[in-house]
């Protein structure tokens, strides 16, 4: 009996403390990124607000032993200063008292690798009970970007061995990062006898990871082209991500089995003078070693595969030939092709020059050798006359003479024609067209351009003869100014006649003399003579020119004419009032009369070349003298 009571009054004293722990409650784990904030968070359940709160830390490992860095208790707060967290930590503690619930949030500021440990949160109510709860602090950095540094020599399909072709890098990751090789998007199996991946695991100071990973792998001819890249995969806040490098490719050697050579331009035909380029590539890489032939002779070529001819000639016709070496494997390749180059000889006109007397028939060929069907066409002064090789001119003619252009172009290659020109001479004896022609009307201060155009073969020498019709004698012949063309001439004298001329012009050849003239009429001035009276000394008055009249130069002369006759008039008229006394005189108190004497040359006309003048003097009295008889 006393031990059965003993027993149930140890049980029932368990039972109550059991329920008079403090129920807490935290979350397992707390994620972070490095240098950013952390809040942990510890809830507990009390009738009333707890009396003292306790964090603690707990480092991970076999170490066990708690590390107090805050206690708080009735709303004082106390942090221990040497511990690692006495600058970097605030804590906040609320209540609700209708539900019974208190609050407790732990905040670390600037969060290290150092910081991923255990958080203990130690709840003690009024009554002294006991409740705590535990946070593992979870840490995460971002690695940096991966970094490809390849093989820049290049690998042999030869090798026997896996090569290297890459490394990829990537820095500053946490938790570790790892890394996956792909090609072509299909990741490569390190298993796989010919890849071959090597990676190292730095643990750098500040905690944080570096990895290194090398990719072997035997290439193939097949890998040509292939892009390889390596994939970064990490943890972030409990999710995983992902990264990729850049993609590269891998260069590869593999000996040469073809040898192609290729000319530019293929469907285009070579004339003489064109530049060709030959090219011949293997299917190897790297390319091997090429050399040219023509003709079973050795060429030079600047670069390796490719041969420049310039200005080539029809000699450069024939058959080319590219041999390759490989120098891995020492096997010889080649390829050939045949180069036709296109010409067109000079052209061969015949006859080359000629003359012929008028009338006469005259057949040109044109002709030249071409390694292309060709067409010939006739021209004259531009215009087109035939299209074929023979000209045939009938019954010549002066018109007829001239230069004629022979054109052969190659009908396939329309670059490849050439010119030719002949010179046809028509013989006669010389024909001056449409006599002498005058330019223009002989004014005062003009010249009179006369011209002269005559035809004949061989062309006429052209000679000018001047005479003055009212003498008869001979005026010397200003510079004459002559143009040969291929049977004619044309002759330029300028004239400035004063009086009445005939102009001849002579055109002669060894065949014969034609001539033609032409009158000259000199031009005009009409001026008054002196007017003589016999009471006075004669003074000479002249009239300003007028300006043209539309009328032109007839009209101004009749009018002057009839000008002087109402002058004349009334002179007279003066004259007679002055006889019967009707007029009294001046000073003396007399009457005086004028006296006038006609001449008869007091009207001589004159036409100046340029513009119509005139002039008319007047002879006047003068003042009250009288003659001796008066």
């Amino acid at each position: 009996m006393t031990y059965t009571a003993l027993l149930l009054a140890g049980l029932a004293a368990l039972t109550c403390k059991t329920w008079a722990v403090v129920d807490v409650r935290m979350e397992d784990v707390v994620e972070v990124t490095l240098k950013g904030q952390a809040k942990i968070s510890c809830m507990y359940t009390l009738t009333e607000e707890a009396k003292m709160i306790i964090w603690f830390t707990k480092l991970p490992g076999n170490d066990q032993n708690r590390k107090k860095f805050y206690y708080s208790e009735n709303q004082t707060e106390i942090i221990n200063e040497d511990h690692e967290y006495a600058e970097r930590i605030k804590v906040s503690h609320s209540y609700d008292t209708e539900e019974e619930r208190g609050s407790v949030v732990l905040i670390l500021d600037d969060v290290q690798l150092a910081d991923e440990r255990e958080f203990i949160c130690m709840v003690h109510s009024v009554l002294n009970d006991v409740g705590e709860g535990r946070t593992h602090l979870k840490i995460y950095n971002s690695p940096s970007l991966p970094v490809i540094e390849s093989e820049h020599t290049g690998i042999s399909v030869s090798e026997t061995e896996p090569s290297k072709v890459a490394q990829c890098n990537v820095d500053n990751g946490y938790p570790r990062p790892s890394i996956t090789w792909y090609k072509d998007s299909f990741p490569l199996d390190p298993s796989d006898s010919e890849v071959k991946i090597m990676e190292s695991v730095t643990v750098k100071p500040s905690g944080l990871f570096k990895v290194e990973s090398e990719l072997y792998i035997k290439v193939k001819k097949e890998d040509e082209g292939a892009l390889f890249y390596c994939e970064v995969k990490y943890l972030m806040l409990g999710k995983a991500r992902m990264t990729e490098s850049s993609r590269f490719n891998v260069t590869i050697y593999y000996p040469t089995t073809n040898v192609t050579l290729s000319i530019n331009s293929p469907d285009k035909l070579i004339k003489e003078g064109d530049t060709v380029e030959l090219r011949c590539e293997g299917n190897g890489n790297p390319e091997p070693i090429f050399s040219f032939k023509h003709n079973e002779e050795d060429l030079k070529s600047k670069e390796n595969g490719i041969l420049h001819l310039e200005d080539v000639k029809r000699s450069d016709s024939g058959e080319y030939v590219c041999e390759s070496f490989d120098v891995e494997t020492y096997n010889n390749y080649e390829d050939s092709l045949n180069i036709k180059v296109h010409y067109l000889d000079h052209i061969v006109v015949t006859p080359d020059e000629t003359d012929l007397d008028q009338g006469h028939d005259i057949t040109l060929t044109c002709n030249a050798l071409s390694s292309l069907p060709t067409h010939t066409t006739w021209y004259k002064d531009g215009k087109l006359l035939v299209e074929r090789h023979v000209l045939e001119l009938h019954n010549t003619s002066y018109e007829t003479a001239g230069k004629y252009m022979c054109e052969v172009m190659a009908l396939s290659l329309p670059e490849l024609k050439k010119q030719k020109s002949v010179q046809v001479n028509v013989r006669g004896k010389p024909e001056i067209k449409e006599g002498i022609k005058v330019s223009q009307m002989n004014k005062a201060n003009h010249p009179v351009n006369l011209t002269c155009y005559a035809q004949g073969y061989p062309i006429p020498n052209i000679t000018w003869t001047l005479y003055d019709q009212q003498t008869g004698q001979t005026i010397p012949v200003p510079k004459i100014v002559n143009q040969k063309m291929d049977n004619s001439v044309h002759s330029l004298i300028s004239v400035k006649a004063t009086s009445e001329l005939i102009a001849n012009c002579s055109a002669t050849n060894e065949l014969g003399t034609d001539d033609a003239s032409q009158s000259i009429t000199a031009f005009v001035r009409v001026t008054t003579t002196k007017a003589t009276y016999t009471t006075t000394e004669a003074t000479e008055i002249t009239v300003p020119p007028k300006s043209p009249q539309k009328g032109g130069s007839g009209v101004i002369i009749a009018v002057l004419i009839i000008c002087l006759l109402l002058i004349a008039i009334l002179g007279s008229v003066l004259y007679f009032l002055y006889k019967k006394g009707k007029l009294p005189c001046g000073r003396s108190g007399k009457k005086d009369f004028m006296k006038q004497k006609e001449s008869k040359d007091d009207i001589v006309m004159e036409m100046k070349s340029g513009k119509s003048e005139e002039a008319v003097l007047l002879q006047g009295v003068n003042g009250d003298k009288k003659s001796p008889t008066e």
